[in-house]
């Protein structure tokens, strides 16, 4: 299925971003991507609804956010296993096996980059780096 903007805003924004810019205090800001259900107008009206800051990224920016990282890993611990899924739901529970073995220094070495991958950006003038 899909994502749209109104799946968008109602399993992800409703359900998990909400509670956690709650819990993270006046100073959360959104940080998505230009994906096309992310600049939906039900979820810029849901945003400004909530008044949750949103960070505004340049339409052809270069993708710096280590959680496109973080994704990476389950998915190439799943290739490498020798038996690979036969279902869809074998593979989600192979996912959810390997996302849960991800140690936590490789998470925090992905956030702890982010000045580093700034910079690059900087150096770039907004052009390609080799994050």
């Amino acid at each position: 299925m899909a994502l749209t903007g109104v799946r968008y805003r109602d399993e992800i924004l409703r359900n998990i971003v909400r509670p956690y810019a709650g819990a993270t205090g006046p100073d959360f800001i959104l940080m998505d991507n230009n994906a096309r259900p992310h600049r939906a107008r039900v979820v810029e009206q849901y945003l400004q609804a909530e008044t949750t800051d949103h960070m505004d990224w340049p339409a052809r920016s270069p993708d710096i956010n280590p959680i496109e990282h973080a994704w990476d890993l389950p998915q190439a611990a799943v290739s490498a296993h020798p038996v690979q899924p036969a279902s869809f739901q074998e593979l989600g529970t192979a996912q959810m096996e390997e996302w849960a073995a991800v140690p936590q220094r490789r998470l925090t070495s992905l956030i702890e980059s982010m000045r580093r991958r700034c910079q690059a950006v900087i150096r770039a003038r907004g052009g390609r780096t080799w994050y």
